[in-house]
């Protein structure tokens, strides 16, 4: 399980950099929406995890299937905490270290017992 959390996370680090990347340079330099910014960045970041931890964490075939199920939970939880943290007034580098750090836990947890478990491929 450490192994498999470690290749998570080497994913989960390249995938943050791409997030946050494309999220600074739409705010900064194209239109200065968090949300628009966010929005783009996370679609990216969250199709580069899925088909590299597909490929380099887990080892299972990506199917339509799973792409969903991975992208419809990860985008819940990433709106659920910018609702949050919109509720609360946190400062957006604060928002995204946050769902950074907690999405890491949560996706690998959900990604390992729900998305790539060893049973018949869905």
């Amino acid at each position: 399980m450490i192994k498999l959390f470690s290749r998570y996370l080497s994913v989960g680090i390249v995938n943050t950099l791409i997030h946050w990347t494309i999220f600074a340079i739409i705010f900064y330099t194209i239109y200065p929406s968090q949300a628009i910014s966010n929005f783009v960045g996370f679609v990216v970041a969250v199709t580069f995890s899925f088909f590299a931890n597909s490929k380099f964490t887990f080892k299972k075939k990506a199917t339509g299937v799973r792409y969903t199920l991975f992208v419809a939970f990860m985008g819940l939880l990433s709106l659920i905490s910018g609702m949050t943290a919109d509720y609360i007034s946190l400062q957006p580098f604060i928002t995204m270290a946050i769902f950074s750090g907690m999405s890491l836990f949560i996706g690998f947890l959900y990604s390992n017992f729900f998305v790539f478990k060893d049973s018949n491929e869905k």
